[in-house]
């Protein structure tokens, strides 16, 4: 899992890169991001009810693709100032392999530095 420094600790913050942060949408998964005055990156994700009812099934989509941020800062040694927010639409994120994860994770995050 990504350690708790890179992680959201309070709504606030949330709030704030959801009203002045810039949105990249995909069909599954959409970014939210915002520069922020911190010196390193901070990640949320976010996966509705809509998505399932179940705490279970949110939590693990919500760990696994944790984990492909983890892997993509450990692997590309990724450092900018960014907060970012993953917004999950699709349950698909439960059975897909971790590979197709870290692919679209990965794609995201090189679209938001463009």
């Amino acid at each position: 899992m990504l350690s708790r420094r890179f992680r959201f600790h309070s709504r606030g913050g949330v709030r704030y890169v959801y009203a002045h942060g810039k949105t990249i949408r995909h069909a599954k998964i959409s970014l939210v991001h915002c520069p922020n005055q911190r010196g390193f990156q901070r990640f949320a994700v976010v996966v509705s009810k809509k998505v399932d009812k179940r705490a279970v099934v949110r939590n693990r989509i919500r760990r696994r693709v944790y984990e492909a941020i983890r892997a993509y800062k450990k692997a590309q040694n990724f450092n900018e100032a960014k907060d970012f927010i993953f917004v999950i639409y699709s349950r698909d994120y439960v059975d897909c392999p971790f590979q197709d994860i870290q692919k679209q994770i990965a794609s995201l995050i090189r679209e938001s530095m463009i």
